[in-house]
Formats: structure tokens, C-alpha cells, sequence
């Protein structure tokens, strides 16, 4: 009888136009999700999440975990009238050493408030993703850059071009930002007919092909300077252009090599002429 009472009182809620909310949501006092599984140095890491009864006066409390164990980040968010919350997160940095799984905890007012995700990271380089160097042969400065929402494949100097070429693979789906330091050594970009003297002038940036509408945002020294470029998600290369670009260890190599062979073929001439016979 009890299950036919049963059916009889969910006919007559759903007669009467009243909806019955999900499951989860009259179980789950809180809940917790990111909006991926796994993460590279310097990603975003987007938390989200909701709560079943709004609490004035108390924020959702986010801690995570290492994979070693140790705290690595703690958060107090608000929650919105629409009983979500959200937060996003940069993945590295000294505490971000270990490789593994990490845990988001979060709680609510209560002990009787939590819930708990995980996520797969692949470790933070020392220094954090601002520790970053890329060294290009024929220069002793290094390139230093920090990325967030991607990884640099390399980057590599276009002599004709007068620019650098940097191949990226992005990690996040929200696009990213590349800070890259580049010494006055190894490119330029100026105002001087050799392209090495006079005022500064801006690069140009071009984004998988096409250049940025507004400059990036630059900071300069009289050794180096640093641009911040943005990127969207599925960017595979970034190429600034200026007016002087050092060559490649190989360019120098063959013009190395070509000096080279026309000095011996000189001189060996020059030794067959003093080896004839004077008449």
C-alpha cells in the first residue's frame, strides 16, 4: 500500500504543475567541479560550484591539496544569490612542485557542508612558470617568458622575416597570455636604417597568422624588452617581427664556412703561383 500511496502523491505534484528538483540538489549541501581533469604549469584552473541553502554572512572555503599533501592554495569565496560560486586558480609555483593528483576541498558554514573534487597535474618547474629560459644559438642572452594556458614548443629566429617564431600548444579552453622578456641582442625593433639604432618602434605580433589589432603591452630597458601577448584556445604559433633579428648558429656556420673555403682556395692559388718555375 505504502508504494501505491507513494506513486498517488508524485501523480498529484506533478498534476498541479509544481517541478521536483534534482536529486542532487536535495542531497548535495554543496558541490564542487573544474573544468578540467588535468593541468600544465601556469594553466587556469576554473572551480565551480553550488550550494543547496544560501547562508548570509558565510563564504565557501577552498583549499588544495598537493599530491605530496601539503596546502598549496586557500580561497574564501562569496556565494551569489543564485547559490553558485566560482574562482579561477593559477596552477604552479614553488608549492606546486609535485606531480600527481590534487584535491580541491571545499566547505560551507559547517563541517556537514563539503565536498571534494580532484585533478591530474603535471608539476611546477622551479621557480614557478615565471622561471622559464629558452636560449637561441648565436647569442649568450637568454629569453625568459612565463605562459599561462599553454606550453612553449620552441622558438625559433626567421633571419629573412626579422622575427621570432614561437610554437605553442595551448592547455586551458579560456585562451592564455605569453610574457616573453627578449634581450636587444638577440632581436629589435627601431626606428635607424640598420634596424639596431634610433627610437624604439612597436613589433608586430602576429597570432596563428594574423596580427593583433591593439600593441601588446610592453615594458623596456636599455638591454631587453618584455611584451605580454594574448592567445585564444588552439593557438599554435606567435611570431613578433621587428627590424633586426640575430642569425641562427647554422646562418653564421655557413658564412663561417664559406669565408673559409675562399681563403684556402686564395692562398692555395697564391702557392701554385710562387711554385712556378721563373724562366
Amino acid at each position: 500500500m505504502s508504494t501505491l500511496y507513494a506513486a498517488i502523491a508524485v501523480f498529484a505534484i506533478l498534476a498541479t504543475g509544481v517541478s521536483i528538483p534534482a536529486y542532487a540538489q536535495i542531497i548535495d549541501a554543496i558541490t564542487v567541479t573544474t573544468d578540467q581533469d588535468s593541468y600544465e604549469d601556469g594553466d587556469i584552473i576554473t572551480v565551480t560550484g553550488q550550494v543547496r541553502d544560501r547562508l548570509s554572512g558565510y563564504p565557501v572555503t577552498l583549499q588544495v591539496i598537493a599530491a605530496n599533501g601539503n596546502l598549496v592554495t586557500v580561497e574564501q569565496i562569496d556565494v551569489s544569490e543564485d547559490k553558485t560560486y566560482g574562482v579561477e586558480i593559477t596552477a604552479g609555483g614553488a608549492l606546486w612542485r609535485s606531480a600527481g593528483t590534487y584535491t580541491i576541498k571545499v566547505l560551507y558554514g559547517t563541517d556537514t557542508r563539503t565536498a571534494e573534487t580532484t585533478f591530474e597535474f603535471a608539476g611546477s618547474a622551479p621557480g614557478g612558470p615565471s622561471g622559464k629560459t629558452f636560449k637561441i644559438e648565436g647569442s649568450d642572452d637568454l629569453i625568459t617568458y612565463s605562459i599561462r594556458g599553454g606550453k612553449v614548443i620552441s622558438i625559433t629566429p626567421d633571419i629573412d622575416a626579422k622575427s621570432l617564431i614561437i610554437e605553442i600548444e595551448t592547455t586551458s579552453s579560456n585562451g592564455g597570455e605569453l610574457t616573453i622578456t627578449l634581450p636587444r641582442s638577440v632581436i629589435d625593433s627601431r626606428f635607424g636604417a640598420d634596424g639596431m639604432s634610433g627610437e624604439d618602434q612597436d613589433f608586430i605580433v602576429l597570432v596563428d597568422g594574423s596580427e593583433l589589432l591593439d600593441s601588446p603591452a610592453e615594458v623596456s630597458t636599455s638591454r631587453d624588452r618584455t611584451l605580454t601577448i594574448p592567445f585564444e584556445d588552439g593557438t599554435t604559433q606567435i611570431e613578433i617581427i621587428g627590424t633586426w633579428v640575430i642569425p641562427e648558429f647554422g646562418a653564421i656556420a655557413v658564412i663561417i664556412l664559406a669565408v673559409a673555403i675562399i681563403s684556402i682556395i686564395a692562398v692555395t692559388s697564391r702557392s701554385r703561383l710562387n711554385i712556378l718555375p721563373k724562366y
